[in-house]
């Protein structure tokens, strides 16, 4: 009877888990934004854009059914309410379903979208017969998440029959590297995948690949590929390739940059073309490099009372700008303070594009509480950690003396004055031995 007992609360415990396993494992439901211009009020102008709650249901069988925990809540339009499946389960990562009650909450925004064909070259041969396919009769959606903690960027392209609200997703491109930092030198790898529906008519006419760059204003192509014809367009980016057989057989369209630069800081766009279609992902990337320090001179000469020592501290070769230079003295005590910040330079650019700045400080013996000397330390504090460079600081002081000083100043007297006098007395007892021996 107590085996029964234990086997069957074993039994209820392995339920209660697997219960909770699949609960938690669920696609969420995701709160987005719906928005949309309104229609233009004539002359040629666009109106504002419109804002409305929408809810999205994710599932990633077309016959699975929304239960009945999972209506919306009162302050969304039913009409905006819409069921997407998505067979990839891209929609059902953990960053979109935060536990109850977190404050932190995934974004989402959903758009109407219009199919056209690109005229880009790259992208031209997906739709080079121009025939409109009556497949793209259909209500289309563009929508773009953020998972909690940027732990996954995604863009949708979902397509529905007319007047339905049950979406299929056609193309969905990802990234797991929403924002990425890396030192100058090292090889960097910006992640960007994509699905696209197999069974989408827009699947087996190939697809393309477009990565671009861009940050205050300045745009470039960094690398564009023509999976049709399996060509890579002209461009000026040099050390840019992809990964061609992940590419073709798993969707692993990812950047591969073989050396990080300052140039390369900044937002990278990672675009995917069907026929008619593009979906797009944007992440950034932050090229930090701390400085390297120097100090002169090195060493310090002897400092005497009244003198006053320049001393240099460079630093060279950090991207990006932002730079604290200060000084520390750390004396003989083995107490530090500060010896403020001396005088700053204004920053230089390298041709490598990263930054150097100086500063100078003025040790003025007579005004500082320097006593004998100790460790002079020049502080660098940046993005990429706090750099110290230190030279040692040797002061000649002089002071009067102290009791026992003098008194054993004046027992040495006395001694040197005992000396002379004995070396004296017996150079004079001398002398007369030697006249009396003369005059006998």
């Amino acid at each position: 009877m107590t085996n029964f007992s234990t086997i069957y609360k074993l039994s209820v415990v392995a339920v209660f888990c697997f219960i909770q396993a699949c609960s938690g494992s669920r696609c969420p439901m995701i709160e987005c934004w719906f928005v949309q211009e309104k229609a233009g009020r004539g002359g040629g102008l666009t109106g504002a854009t419109t804002q409305e709650k929408s809810l999205l249901h994710i599932r990633t069988d077309a016959e699975s059914h929304i239960s009945e925990s999972q209506q919306a809540p009162s302050d969304i339009n039913p009409n905006r309410v819409y069921i997407i499946t998505d067979p990839a389960a891209t929609l059902c990562h953990h960053s979109f379903n935060p536990p109850r009650g977190s404050i932190q909450k995934p974004h989402c925004e959903i758009n109407p979208f219009l199919p056209q064909p690109s005229s880009l070259k790259w992208v031209a041969s997906l739709t080079e017969s121009a025939l409109s396919p009556i497949y793209l009769q259909a209500d289309w959606f563009s929508a773009s998440f953020q998972g909690v903690d940027e732990q996954l960027g995604v863009s949708t392209i979902t397509r529905a029959p007319t007047g339905t609200k049950e979406h299929d997703v056609i193309l969905s491109v990802t990234s797991k590297t929403m924002s990425a930092t890396t030192r100058l030198g090292e090889p960097v790898t910006l992640d960007c995948g994509f699905w696209a529906d197999s069974s989408s008519p827009l699947f087996t006419s190939g697809f393309a690949v477009e990565w671009r760059y861009q940050t205050r204003g300045d745009g470039r192509l960094v690398l564009a590929y023509d999976g049709k014809t399996d060509r890579l367009a002209d461009t000026l980016e040099e050390g840019a390739t992809l990964d061609f057989e992940g590419l073709h057989k798993r969707g692993n369209a990812s950047l591969i940059l073989q050396e990080a630069k300052v140039r390369h800081s900044g937002t990278y766009i990672c675009t995917v073309y069907l026929p008619y279609l593009l979906a797009q992902v944007a992440m950034e990337l932050e090229i930090v490099e701390p400085p390297s320090l120097s100090i002169h001179p090195s060493p310090l000469p002897l400092s005497v009372p009244g003198q006053t020592i320049n001393v240099l501290c460079e630093a060279s070769g950090f991207a990006p700008l932002p730079l604290e230079l200060s000084w520390e003295f750390k004396g003989a005590d083995g107490k530090t303070r500060s010896l403020g910040t001396g005088s700053m330079s204004g920053h230089r650019q390298s041709w490598d594009g990263t930054y150097s700045q100086s500063t100078r400080l003025e040790l003025d013996t007579s005004k500082l509480d320097l006593g004998r000397g100790g460790e002079v330390t020049c502080v660098a504090v940046h993005a990429g950690g706090t750099r110290r460079a230190s030279v040692t600081l040797n002061n000649i002081v002089f002071s009067s003396p102290s009791i026992e000083d003098s008194m054993a100043m004046v027992g040495v007297a006395l001694v040197l004055y005992g000396l002379i006098k004995f070396v004296s007395w017996t150079f004079t007892g001398s002398d007369k031995t030697d006249e009396d021996k003369k005059e006998k």
